[in-house]
């Protein structure tokens, strides 16, 4: 088993806050989740969380204008530079501050950064490579509060700033003569967004309370003048009531030049005449009800469109400088958090953070193009389908969801469950979706239709915390919190088979054996029931445990029970026998943090901590473990030691992340966390309610702690995916980097390789080549192969390679765009070799099933299009029949139209032979 898996992907989540970017293209979202950046492919369907993460929540990212780098800043002002070509991070900087919002001038050479109330240029970053890679260039000093919003003239020669102390400030990027700075007033609200005009010094102002302000310059860009420089630096003036207009500070370079605006113009000189802004009118939106603040705002230059969010979830569209309303909608229920246009001003992006929306909208004719969200509480389980193609996730929303493991989005979300849901699992089919909550109800849905076609309820109502579904998925059980005991239901009828009783403790997991008719239960009181399910329900054995049982999990092959207790121990078990075959103490392995809110050490609180989470890897060997902590653990079974520990976190915003609390926060009254600054007014601090295991219900705010709720392996053993507190993360195998011989000899070489290729020694030369085992090397070996050849060689091939062959013929499937060719190599593989495998088809199902998802995956492309191009040619046909063609009378056109019907119904039903036939052939 390789241990060398990397994350590949956020599931789960799609916005959290901060604010959205289009990618230069306009095909690509760009959105901050936490402290990680996803790309949303919105051409191809597809996501991908870059391998960049910061130490706390990103609150804005700046993207440069050729799309090649963006600037990621998190909530305390920690800067990353990352390279959007190669996913890399290329240069780390600290603000000291909180940052409000960063934009790259339009020519790519100078970015704006705002905090506090000063806005800092910087010279962005090029390529050259360069010691620091962000050099400050000018200090502008103005607003009197924090600064929120900046936006650039077209030309790159000024850009303007809004403040919450209600003002605008237009500052120069170069040192012009007649436009050093100029203060806007005129509204009476925090400035949510400022814009300039296409081309123009004009300007559009937005504030929070639902006021536009157009402003017109009396210059145009061309009429700035640069300023001559001069030798030496101007004595400070220290006139009562003569203004500070500028100074340049040569003694401290910290702050590069500095430039402080003063309210008012600053004063003409005798041969230049100041830019002059006058208000040309004044506009109020229309906010439908009171308490209904405009949020978010965004401007696209080229067709002159303002979109504004408020807190109400509706957003509008006006068409600017005239104010005429184009559109208006409600898209959520949530305040619009952050609002985008891409470059062509077809596709508008909304981020709501409230229930981590992202959707993307098009204005012209009124579609989604992108329609995205997460559960907006904590995801409390997770089940793979058995081909590893889907993922279904259950949350404390009630949600159940789906998600599409190769294009990362979810494509069906079931809203039937009241409560909080807390197992989800599919069937052997892989088409039907269990899930039990703690409403009451278990119910299935079909994947086929997207219903929910079951609903099992008990006779007295009771909250269900466990489920399992047996092989044939004929049985579902599920178990009780509150009644200790376990419900049958027929999935076929929907009735109720029978109640187990037995247990004397809530029932807190339950797993039904892969090869026989057992259920496995563990409970509360110390003790696991094996119950047989063809001897009328029967307790087969009971085994006794040191503590509590969490989780029971069975092996792929049925022969192994592991089971994790309350002691922080994994216990294994043979099922047979009831005999304990070995164990593994993993409370030091957890390393749990403490919370900011703990009165103990990390140390202490870690003796009440264990493994919540178990599961098997597809071939058996080895656990993965996780709980109340950021770690997941893998043990290797037969050694019984941790092979490898996986932080799946290092998001500070997250509670119990650090094992010591940070000593500048703790003061003679204990953590600054603790201490309570409210003024006796009722808003002391939240503290999370205690004992509660599955997220707080109650409205107060606190920060989140990080821990593992479920833990899954793909089936096809590539990949394997936990749910947190992030969200649902994926980690799978990077089979490129990892350099792994089979059985290297001195004249296992590329060049003997390729020389047994010319002498057309197709078996040596793969078998040469799978020593080696270099994945483009396999490749290239398999892909000179003649198709007639296949299989020749696929008879002569020794029994090890066959099983690495199929393995690298079912990856090659899934990514390649010679599908008949591998198509070939697999039908080989399996017909003549078909027995030998099925001897041992426990040790290669990972691969079986590898190999089945990709054939299917290629099978519904395929048929989709087939049918679409059908239907086409059906259509042509029928239109150059009619052509030419008078129209007869009424009753003719019903007699034709009856015969089409006959021909199409025998058409169809020939399409349908066809296409079983295809697949008994693909299968």
């Amino acid at each position: 088993m390789k241990f060398a898996y990397k994350f590949s992907n956020l599931l789960g989540a799609v916005y959290r806050q901060g604010n959205l970017n289009f990618s230069k293209d306009g095909n690509a979202v760009i959105s901050p989740v936490g402290n990680r950046v996803s790309v949303f492919d919105l051409k191809n369907n597809t996501s991908e969380t870059l391998p960049v993460s910061t130490t706390k929540n990103i609150t804005c990212v700046g993207l440069s204008p050729d799309g090649n780098l963006a600037v990621v800043v998190d909530e305390d002002g920690a800067a990353l530079l990352v390279s959007l070509i190669t996913r890399a991070v290329l240069h780390h900087f600290h603000f000291h501050k909180p940052v409000n919002s960063i934009r790259f001038s339009p020519d790519g050479r100078k970015f704006v950064v705002t905090k506090d109330s000063v806005a800092l240029m910087y010279h962005a970053p090029g390529k050259q490579r360069e010691y620091n890679a962000f050099v400050l260039d000018k200090s502008y000093y103005g607003p009197y509060d924090e600064t929120t919003c900046i936006d650039w003239t077209d030309d790159s020669k000024c850009f303007v700033v809004g403040s919450k102390d209600m003002s605008t400030w237009v500052f120069g990027a170069e040192r012009w003569a007649n436009l050093l700075y100029y203060s806007l007033g005129g509204h009476k609200d925090v400035i949510v967004g400022c814009f300039f005009e296409k081309n123009s010094l004009d300007l559009y102002t937005v504030s929070q309370d639902g006021t536009l302000c157009v402003w017109e310059s009396d210059t145009e860009l061309d009429g700035l003048i640069l300023k001559k420089s001069q030798g030496e630096p101007k004595a400070q003036r220290k006139g009562g009531d003569e203004e500070e207009e500028e100074e340049e500070e040569m003694g401290d370079t910290t702050e590069g030049e500095v430039i402080r605006g003063k309210a008012g113009a600053p004063k003409e000189k005798e041969e230049t005449k100041n830019v002059r802004f006058t208000q040309r009118s004044k506009h109020f939106f229309n906010k439908q009800g009171d308490f209904n603040n405009l949020t978010a705002a965004a401007y696209h230059k080229p067709s002159h469109i303002l979109v504004t969010g408020f807190a109400s979830g509706v957003f509008h569209l006006h068409e600017l400088p005239e104010f005429n309303l184009i559109h208006s909608l409600s898209i959520s229920d949530q305040r619009i958090a952050s609002v985008a246009i891409n470059g062509s001003g077809d596709w508008i992006g909304f981020g709501c953070s409230g229930k981590g929306q992202l959707l993307v909208w098009e204005w012209q004719s009124e579609s989604y193009v992108f329609k995205q969200q997460g559960h907006f509480n904590n995801m409390a389980s997770l089940a793979y389908s058995p081909d590893g193609q889907y993922v279904a996730t259950g949350g404390d929303d009630g949600k159940v969801k789906v998600w599409n493991t190769n294009s990362g989005l979810c494509f069906v979300t079931f809203t039937e469950h009241t409560s909080s849901v807390t197992t989800v699992t599919f069937t052997s089919s892989g088409f039907v979706i269990v899930s039990a909550s703690l409403d009451g109800t278990v119910r299935a849905f079909d994947l086929h239709r997207y219903r929910n076609f079951r609903t099992f309820t008990s006779p007295r109502p009771a909250q269900f915390s466990s489920l399992a579904v047996d092989v044939s998925g004929e049985l579902v059980s599920a178990g009780a919190q509150d009644s200790f005991e376990i419900f049958l239901w027929s999935m076929q009828t929907g009735r109720l088979l029978e109640v187990l009783g037995g247990h004397e403790g809530p029932v807190s997991c339950l797993c039904f054996s892969p090869v026989q008719s057992i259920l496995a239960s563990a409970s509360w009181d110390r003790t696991i029931r094996l119950w047989d399910m063809l001897d009328s329900w029967q307790v087969k054995e009971t085994i006794p445990l040191t503590a509590d049982g969490l989780s029971v999990t069975y092996r792929p092959d049925g022969q192994e029970l592991a089971v994790a207790t309350l002691n922080g121990e994994i216990s294994f078990w043979d099922p047979h026998t009831a005999t304990q075959t070995r164990s593994v103490d993993g409370r030091h392995d957890l390393e749990t943090g403490r919370k900011e809110t703990d009165k103990i050490t990390a140390k202490q609180s870690a003796k009440g901590k264990s493994f919540t989470t178990l599961c098997y890897s597809a071939d058996g060997e080895s656990l993965l473990a996780g709980g109340q902590s950021k770690f997941v653990c893998i043990y290797n079974v037969k050694e019984q030691m941790l092979m490898k520990k996986f932080e799946i976190s290092c998001n500070l915003s997250f509670d119990a992340m650090e094992e010591f609390l940070d000593r500048r926060k703790m003061t003679e009254f204990g953590s600054l966390a603790l201490v309570d600054e409210g003024a006796g007014d009722g808003d002391g601090v939240n503290i999370s309610l205690p004992g509660v295991r599955r997220g707080d219900m109650s409205s107060r705010h606190f920060k989140p702690e990080i821990r593992v709720s479920s833990l899954r392996f793909s089936p096809t053993g590539r990949s394997w995916a936990a749910t947190t507190t992030e969200g649902l993360l994926v980690y799978s195998l990077d089979g490129s980097l990892v350099f792994d011989p089979y059985d290297l000899d001195l004249d296992v070489t590329p060049a003997s390789i390729r020389k047994q290729l010319r002498l057309q020694e197709w078996a040596s030369a793969i078998v040469l080549a799978f020593r080696l085992n270099e994945k483009a090397l396999k490749q290239e070996v398999l892909e000179t192969i003649p198709h007639t050849q296949i299989p020749v060689v696929c008879g002569s091939l020794p029994d090890i390679y066959v099983e690495k062959l199929l393995g690298f013929v079912a990856a090659s499937l899934e990514k390649s765009g010679h599908l008949q060719f591998y198509m070939t190599w697999a039908q080989s593989l399996l017909m003549l070799h078909g027995q030998k495998l099925k001897n041992r088809s426990a040790a290669i199902l990972p691969t079986l099933q590898a190999l089945q998802k990709s054939i299917q995956r290629h099978f519904d492309n395929l048929s989709k299009l087939c049918d679409f191009n059908m239907y086409n040619i059906r259509y042509a046909t029928a239109l150059s029949k009619q052509r030419g063609v008078k129209r007869a009378a009424e009753e003719d056109v019903v007699k034709g139209e009856e015969e089409e019907e006959d021909k199409d119904e025998e058409l169809s039903e020939e399409m349908s032979v066809a296409s079983l036939e295809d697949a008994d052939l693909i299968l």
